[in-house]
This record gives C-alpha cells, structure tokens and sequence, in this order.
C-alpha cells in the first residue's frame, strides 16, 4: 500500500466527487480512478458508493480515512525529522494537549522559543489521556501534556511545577453559592457531568471509591461543553479551576472541593524516543523553565 495512494483516496472521499479530487491532486480522472480501484483490490474491499455526480465513503472506507489520515501524518513527520536533522536552529514538533490551566505554562516556553528560533514551528492537538497517548504510541506527537499520571514503563516524564485545583461549576442562583467549598455530602443525588476518564482515576483520590454513589448525567472530553449544559441548570460540572469562565456576569461560580483534590500534570514521550534537533532543545527549555519556577 503506497502513500501516494491513501493522499488520493483522502482526496477523493474530502471532495465526494472524482473530477474534483482530481484536479486538486493534477492528475487525471482516470489516473485517480485506477488508483482507488487498485486500492480497493488490494484490501478486497469497497471503499466507495458511486452516484451519478457524487461518491459515498462506504463503511469500510469510514474506517481507512481515519488509519489513512494517520499514517500520512507520520510518514510527513518522517520527512519533516530526516530533513531537520542537521537544523538546529528550525523543525517542526508535535504536541498533544489535555485541558489544564497550566498550558499557559508550555505557551511562555513556546513563546520564548519562538523568539529564540523563528524557523521553529509547532502543531498542536487536544483531547484526553486516551486520545494523545493513541497518537504519542503511534509516534504522531513528539510529546504528550496529561494529567494522569504516566506509565513508568512505556514513558519518560517531565512534572509540571503546580497542580490543578478540582471543584465543582454550578449556577450563580444555585443555593450552593454559599458554601465555600464543595464536600462529598453535597454531592449526594446532584446531576454531575465530568470525564470519564477523571471519574475513573482521579475522584476515587477524593472520596475513597465511593463515586458509585455519585450520580453521572453525561461525560465530556472537553468542560466547557459540560459548562453549557450546568449553565442551562441540567447539571453540574466537576473540572479544573480557571478552565471556565466564572467572572461575575458568567452565571457560573466555582467551588474547590473539599477536601483538597488536586492533579499534577506531566510532559511524557516514549523511552527510548530519538528527538530531531529543535525537539530535543525544546524539552531542554521546558526541563529549564520548570526547574527556574
């Protein structure tokens, strides 16, 4: 399976129209045709519906456009490392991101290092544990930011110089608003929303296993999706301090547990990792600045 190959059928399922994908990609229609047809004799599988005037991802091509996306992503990574590998002073670097005050953390060093290095450049992806250790394993990312504490034994890792406060996100007119901080008998029979992945490894930390006794309306990756919903009144959100606006005229209040949960958060990258030149000075200057804090 070529990668020229997967660029023309990424192509043709984005555009849903061969004439199109074709132009796009300077090639002939019939060059691309015989390509995807190729394609789909070698894995023996369908990976369009034709129309009249239009192509339909079947469920198996579904499937290949996320692997494919992937695979193309490293392979340009590849080029990107070999061809920066006698540059020191420019590259590219991969980072996947959880959701934390403390990013602003790796932004200065970003900022700073850009100004170091303006022949530096750096992408950017979020999501949760799962999702950045997914693509960090696949050596898509260079490095990964969590807040959950790595495996020791597939991973390298850098501690972030402070810890995110955990409480909960609520209503302003909410009768809670006079509490200083949130107890787990407050929580008895309330609608929460948080992740699934924090209910599973980091408030058992909080209320000794118990959070069987917790009432979970909905989970989500990012908060400030569960912000809408507890500032509709559907429930309420436990996350991080300062990852949703609470200012006076937001209609939302934080409240920090109690007792005090906190998580620390870790830079990781995978044993063993050969980084290009800019990428292993990059985490040189990340190693520096939390060392100074």
């Amino acid at each position: 399976m070529e990668i020229k190959a997967l660029r023309y059928f990424l192509a043709a399922a984005r555009e849903e129209n061969m004439t199109r994908a074709a132009e796009l990609l300077h090639v002939s229609q019939p060059t691309l045709s015989k390509t995807i047809k190729a394609l789909e004799e070698e894995l023996g599988k369908k990976l369009f519906e034709r129309h009249s005037f239009s192509i339909r991802l079947t469920d198996e091509g579904i499937l290949l456009r996320k692997r494919a996306a992937d695979l193309i992503t490293m392979a340009d990574k590849i080029t990107t490392e070999f061809q920066s590998m006698d540059d020191i002073t420019g590259g590219d670097i991969y980072l996947g991101l959880a959701e934390s005050w403390q990013i602003r953390h790796l932004a200065r060093v970003i900022r700073e290092f850009t100004q170091r290095f303006p022949d530096f450049h750096y992408h950017i992806t979020s999501g949760d544990t799962e999702q950045v250790t997914e693509k960090l394993d696949k050596g898509i990312l260079d490095l990964a930011i969590l807040v959950e504490e790595p495996d020791a034994n597939k991973y390298d890792s850098l501690v972030m110089p402070e810890k995110d406060l955990w409480g909960l996100v609520f209503r302003s007119d909410n009768p809670l608003v006079k509490k200083e901080s949130i107890t787990f008998a407050d929580l008895a029979g309330l609608p929460l929303f948080c992740s699934e992945q924090s209910v599973r490894a980091d408030l058992p930390r909080w209320c000794g296993g118990q959070t069987d006794e917790l009432t979970f309306k909905g989970y989500f990756r990012l908060s400030y999706n569960g912000s809408i919903f507890a500032r509709e009144g559907l429930g309420y959100l436990l996350t991080f301090d300062h990852l949703i606006d609470t200012s006076e005229n937001s209609g939302l209040v934080f409240r920090p547990l109690f007792p005090r949960l906190e998580s620390p958060m870790y830079v990781i990258w995978k044993k063993y990792q050969i980084f290009t030149p800019i990428a292993e000075r990059f985490l040189a200057a990340m190693k520096e600045y939390c060392k100074q804090l």
